[in-house]
């Protein structure tokens, strides 16, 4: 029997999110135990990166709606219900924790690369995630695709 009753499961929709899903599925006993959220960044954020290009290119209403929609998609897939869905605009760590802390998680469970340099455990989201939480952390490996 799990002692976990509110799992926070925090996603990429644009990488592999069906292994963090499956394996909190697992953990739980059912579906509604879960709220599933993705973190979007402002265009903002991504500006800056994009040096020469016109800033108006950048359709946050229309990045957020697609967001939405793919997001509510993979909560039905998986049997979530679209209350528990949750899309933000955010830092990632800090809106994951912020969550957490709304919704009285007592289990967050995130996918980790653990591509970036000198975090080799873990990607710089999970690892930022579990720094200052009070909730359990799980940290799922997700593999590279060759």
């Amino acid at each position: 029997m799990s002692t976990y009753k509110k799992i926070l499961v925090a996603i990429d929709i644009n990488a592999d999110y069906e292994g963090i899903i499956t394996k909190a599925l697992s953990i739980c006993q059912s579906p509604k135990d879960l709220t599933l959220v993705y973190i979007s960044l402002s265009a903002i954020y991504i500006q800056p990166y994009l040096y020469g290009a016109d800033y108006n290119a950048i359709d946050d209403a229309g990045r957020l709606e697609n967001a939405r929609n793919k997001l509510a998609d993979i909560g039905k897939e998986f049997g979530i219900i679209e209350q528990q869905v949750c899309l933000k605009t955010g830092n990632a760590a800090d809106e994951i924790k912020d969550i957490a802390n709304d919704i009285e998680a007592d289990l967050i469970v995130i996918g980790t690369h653990g591509r970036s340099g000198i975090k080799l455990l873990l990607g710089s989201t999970a690892n930022a995630v579990l720094h200052g939480v009070k909730q359990d952390v799980l940290a799922v490996r997700l593999h590279e695709h060759k």
